[in-house]
């Protein structure tokens, strides 16, 4: 059961909305800050606040706006208009999706997956600026800085710190306290476990991935050829990763890959970034579980994981 509320900033109703809910559920209720209207329609509100359970709207109605960053109102069961659904109303809406949920659910790779591509921006600009903050990484290494995307933000009538800010509001970057890019999945600012270096082993470039899944998704990304140097959590034994010609070797063979996420929630770089690693082995990865129950997830198979690097991954850099 997913529960998340969508809201514009300072919604007077989210707060009726998030106690009843309290009244009645356990489950945690993640909220979603909207403040564009292409992001209401992404993610489905129509009107603040904006229920949604397991990625639903149980109380839409036909003539509801789509993609509204209005106010919104509802009807209580004597007809009465309320600022969020009564307490017996979010029950039943509830009830009801446990009900009708009966198909199987979403492996946690096909989970992230999905989470990641609803954090690709759909705003030409704000995609061209997102994919030059990849090249840089990329090229060389490093995050450009804010100035050095102004020439792209121009006649956009935003600045390159406006845009900056819609990619992370979105989780397609991370931003620093001071505005710096920290993150750029599949790319780490700062030093991870994962270092990858793209391009040949004499020459190339080094850069870190946030996640093993990350640094698997580099070569597909780029098209370059690609060495990623992990380390064994449970043991700190190395793991490499070499992808050549689209060839890939793992080493250890028999080494495998964990995806899973902290119930939380959050930016993926804090709610499971740093639990996406690779293990020498099915042993190893059983253990890190194990020991780590508030940490659902999935072991996958070096060809299972490279697949899923490459949906993440293999298109951020193509031209739309």
């Amino acid at each position: 059961m997913r529960l998340e509320v969508l809201h514009v900033p300072d919604c007077p109703n989210l707060p009726p909305m998030l106690q009843r809910l309290a009244d009645i559920t356990d489950v945690p209720v993640a909220t979603r800050l909207i403040e564009t209207d292409a992001d209401a329609a992404r993610f489905g509100m129509a009107g603040s606040p904006t229920l949604l359970i397991n990625g639903t709207d149980p109380f839409t109605v036909v003539g509801d706006p789509a993609g509204s960053l209005s106010c919104r109102l509802y009807h209580d069961e004597t007809g009465r208009i309320v600022p969020a659904p009564s307490v017996d109303q979010l029950r039943a809406a509830i009830t009801t999706a446990v009900g009708a949920d009966q198909t199987p659910s979403p492996s946690p790779a096909e989970v992230l997956s999905q989470w990641r591509t609803r954090a690709q921006p759909l705003d030409p600009v704000e995609n061209a600026v997102h994919q030059a903050i990849l090249r840089s990484f990329a090229v060389t290494g490093r995050a450009p800085v804010p100035r050095d995307l102004e020439q792209i933000a121009a006649g956009s009538g935003r600045t390159a710190a406006e845009l900056l800010t819609a990619l992370h509001a979105v989780d397609a970057i991370r931003l620093s306290a001071v505005g710096q890019i920290a993150v750029a999945y599949p790319f780490s600012a700062t030093p991870t476990r994962h270092r990858v270096r793209i391009g040949s082993p004499t020459n190339g470039v080094d850069v870190y991935a946030m996640c093993a899944i990350d640094a698997l998704g580099i070569a597909a990304m780029t098209g370059h050829n690609t060495l990623i140097e992990s380390v064994d959590v449970t043991s700190g034994r190395p793991i490499t990763v070499t992808t050549r010609d689209g060839v890939t070797n793992w080493n250890p063979q028999q080494a495998v890959a964990f995806v899973g996420a902290d119930e939380s929630g959050g930016p993926s770089a804090d709610c499971c970034c740093d639990y996406l690693n690779l293990f020498t082995d099915q042993a190893a990865a059983k253990t890190w579980t194990e020991t780590h129950p508030h940490v659902p997830g999935q072991i996958l198979t070096p060809a299972e994981a490279e697949d899923l690097a490459r949906r993440l991954f293999g298109h951020l850099l193509t031209t739309n």
